[in-house]
């Protein structure tokens, strides 16, 4: 028997059963659920529809109902119960529309406009019926108000085993989960063990994220990986995401954590996102210490994630620095304004040598100009002197103790190249017993056997011949002549320093082992001064004063620099030729490259006034003793105006090797092959015009 409510105009329409299940899993496992709603199309076809009017719609199968965005079957539902070509919507219940009463009530109203009714198990709903619309949307609220029960219980759940270490973590690089332990053990393979540990021990010396992965490239270290849903292990470049996030993660302490991350959902440009944030440590939900093996100690670890935060120089903020880097500058991070207390940034001026100076008025709105500044060549020599000053401890024992950490680190990089060689060779074998258990006649997969073993056979080379050059180039184990010589270099710790190969990254990495912290105080009375006063590891504070100069371009040039330029303007020499005669002269004298900005620069400083014009008054002759033309007497020798001079000038055809420009007459070059040049161009414009030019 039809129901009432269902009228002819209804069954003239076509009817639409709805299928859908939350994810792809219930799909495959909750066979019944799916049956259950196909057989929906019977129930349409009892009900009085043709079979050929009743369309299934079921390509939202595994897709979640809290929101529409993917649901291309529910759209497209819609699109046509707007258009009135539907008569009735058939799900096995209203949760299978929406769990959302947004995307819910906009389908009633859709419903009750085009009079469409809605059907399930239970029974027949008109959307226009204030009855029936009451129920639907009691269904609808208890539907969305399910989902946030059913996330609570799994939620509960979740959390519950996870108070009791029981939840079961995704293994991250290092680690492998044992079921029978119920939790985390080392990764099985050696390699990996090896890796993780030098690891953690590289990042102690680098001390930046930046630094390791930097010397993880160099000496060709790869650090394992697993993917979720991928057992097998891979070998890959140094990221700088991964190394990041190793240095992060609290499990390698040992402790069992969750909750270090939480999902929000934002709005951005009208579309729903979710992010995933960090949660502070404070509120990670559980902390079990010692659940399993650790790679380092939690005050390691600790120790790191203040290190990192250090390493993120933040403007206005005193206790925080960058990494070292590859500048010049000695102090760089760690310097502060001893005026107003904010941190110095260091800038470089042509010359490259650094200034270190204090923004922090214009910074924060306080003032149009900086707080000061100061040249920091002279202070970097300072501080260097008072390092290498402190740091003599007994030869002796400061020799064998550089000596057996580098033999330490050579050992840890030749056992990375020797369990790559181990794996290489396990792989190899491993091919080469497949190929030889292979029928011989079956030559399509014995083919390919034989492709994959010459293939591990020439990765094994490949490995073998890195490590030889890797023991050759990047010293991975020492020599007997390599270890005395690391003695000679360990007693002489100025001579490390001064080094042209020790970098300037490693100078102030090896700065900051004993110097936390440098202020600069600027001091005017009675003389220009700067005041340094270091903060070191230990607490202590050492004070020096040394003289500031009224210039923060870098060194003062030597005398006999300041000698030759006063020659030089004295003999009439301009500035473009003085800069010309200085960048001639050895490096060891001039000590940098000049230009014409500088020269004009030390011209102010000495009060040398600059050579004067030629005066308008005063015609140049038209040769000079040395051979050089003027425009004069160019025009003179071809017959032409002296503005025809300076067209052939513009043209190329003749070349100043002297002065030029306002009141300075200029001198040219009149040879042979410039004669040759200009009777021959002369010649054309004859041939072209009929008269000279």
């Amino acid at each position: 028997m039809i129901p009432s409510k269902i009228c002819q105009k209804h069954l003239n329409r076509r009817a639409i059963v709805y299928l859908r299940q939350s994810t792809i899993k219930q799909v495959v496992e909750h066979t019944e659920s799916t049956a259950r709603q196909y057989a929906l199309a019977d129930r349409a076809q009892a009900l009085g529809w043709p079979k050929a009017a009743v369309e299934v719609i079921d390509e939202d199968l595994g897709l979640s109902g809290t929101t529409t965005e993917a649901r291309t079957g529910f759209r497209r539902l819609a699109e046509q119960v707007g258009k009135g070509e539907i008569g009735a919507l058939f799900a096995i219940e209203v949760s299978r529309f929406a769990r959302s009463s947004a995307d819910w009530h906009q389908l009633l109203d859709l419903c009750g406009w085009g009079d469409v009714l809605i059907i399930d198990e239970q029974g027949v709903f008109d959307p226009k019926d204030p009855n029936d619309r009451l129920l639907l949307g009691l269904k609808g609220q208890m539907s969305e108000a399910e989902k946030y029960w059913m996330r609570l219980r799994m939620h509960g759940a979740r959390l519950s085993r996870a108070r009791r270490g029981e939840l079961r973590l995704f293994a991250p690089c290092g680690y492998a989960w044992d079921d029978v332990v119920g939790g985390l053990v080392f990764d099985p393979d050696e390699r990996v063990q090896a890796t993780m540990r030098l690891f953690f021990d590289r990042f102690r010396t680098e001390g930046s994220a930046h630094g390791l992965q930097t010397w993880l490239i160099r000496n060709d270290v790869k650090l394992p990986v697993r993917h979720r849903g991928d057992p097998d292990l891979h070998w890959v470049a140094p990221r700088q995401r991964t190394v990041r996030d190793i240095l992060h993660s609290p499990i390698y302490t040992g402790a069992y954590v969750f909750g270090r991350r939480e999902t929000r959902m934002t709005m951005a440009d009208g579309v729903r996102r979710i992010s995933i944030r960090a949660v502070p440590r404070e509120h990670w939900r559980v902390v079990i210490p010692d659940r399993h093996p650790a790679y380092l100690s939690w005050e390691q670890y600790v120790e790191n994630m203040e290190k990192l935060k250090a390493n993120q120089a933040r403007p206005g903020s005193p206790t925080q620095h960058r990494a070292a880097l590859k500048g010049t500058a000695l102090l760089q991070g760690i310097v502060l304004c001893g005026r107003c207390g904010a941190r110095m940034h260091v800038r470089y001026g042509e010359t490259g040598r650094p200034n270190y100076s204090c923004n922090s008025p214009v910074r924060t709105g306080e003032g149009p100009l900086p707080c000061w500044s100061v040249a920091g060549t002279g202070v970097d020599a300072q501080v260097a002197d008072a390092f290498l000053a402190a740091s003599q401890p007994e030869e002796l024992e400061l020799a064998l103790a550089v000596a057996n950490e580098a033999a330490r680190q050579a050992d840890q990089l030749d056992g990375q190249w020797r369990l790559r060689i181990e794996r290489a060779q396990y792989e190899a074998r491993h091919a080469e017993r497949r190929y030889k258990a292979v029928d011989p006649d079956n030559r399509v997969v014995a083919r390919t056997l034989e492709a994959q073993w010459e293939e591990k056979l020439r990765e094994l080379d490949e490995v073998e011949r890195g490590h030889a050059q890797a023991r050759e180039s990047r010293k991975v184990v020492l020599t007997d002549a390599d270890r005395r010589r690391i003695l000679e270099l360990a007693r002489d710790l100025p001579a490390v320093w001064r080094s042209p190969t020790t970098t300037a990254q490693q100078r102030k990495n090896l700065l900051r082992i004993l110097v936390r912290e440098v202020t600069l105080t600027p001091i005017d009375v009675p003389t220009r001064s700067t005041r340094i006063q270091v903060l070191w590891e230990s607490g202590a504070v050492t004070e020096s004063v040394i003289r500031r100069a009224r210039y923060t371009g870098g060194k003062r040039p030597c005398r006999e620099i300041e000698e030759k330029v006063r020659e030089l303007v004295a003999a009439g020499t301009y500035d473009r030729e003085i800069v010309r005669a200085l960048n001639d002269l050895p490096l060891a004298v001039r000590e940098r490259t000049w230009n014409q900005k500088a020269v004009s620069r030390l011209r102010l400083r000495l009060a040398v006034a600059r050579p004067l014009a030629t005066p308008a008054h005063e015609q140049a002759p038209p040769r000079r003793a040395d051979g050089a033309w003027s425009a004069r007497g160019i025009a003179e020798r071809f017959g032409v105006g002296t503005r025809q001079i300076s067209a052939w000038s513009k043209q190329g055809l003749l070349d100043v090797i002297e002065g030029g420009g306002r009141g300075r007459p200029a001198w040219y070059r009149l040879d042979d092959a410039d004669v040759a040049r200009i009777e021959a161009h002369r010649a054309k414009r004859t041939n072209l015009t009929g008269s000279a030019s």
